[in-house]
């Protein structure tokens, strides 16, 4: 089993990016920096680990339909930190 997540773009233009982020248990994103304000649209019920630049981790329980925003510029890594697969749909802000 891979360790990175799959991410599937699932619509991109001049104003948005749409990806689709699909994780089993344990697997990351990554360590990234956003260029973009974002939205995240959980599909599935989960708890992640986002890991902070500076080691700092934050748990966060996500639940189907409850959406958050965040600004440009974090630099983190998101774990599925649960047993099950989960799944959320991030949408950039060009």
């Amino acid at each position: 089993m891979t360790t990175t997540a799959r991410a599937s773009t699932q619509h991109e233009d001049d104003r948005v990016r749409v990806t689709r982020w699909d994780f089993e248990p344990g697997q990351s994103t990554g360590r990234h920096v956003h260029a973009y304000d974002y939205v995240v649209v959980p599909v599935t019920d989960g708890r992640t680990h986002v890991i902070a630049r500076d080691g700092t981790v934050t748990v966060s329980e996500l639940r189907v339909g409850e959406s958050y925003a965040r600004p440009a510029g974090g630099e983190h890594e998101v774990v599925n930190a649960g047993t099950a697969p989960l799944a959320f749909v991030e949408i950039e802000l060009k």
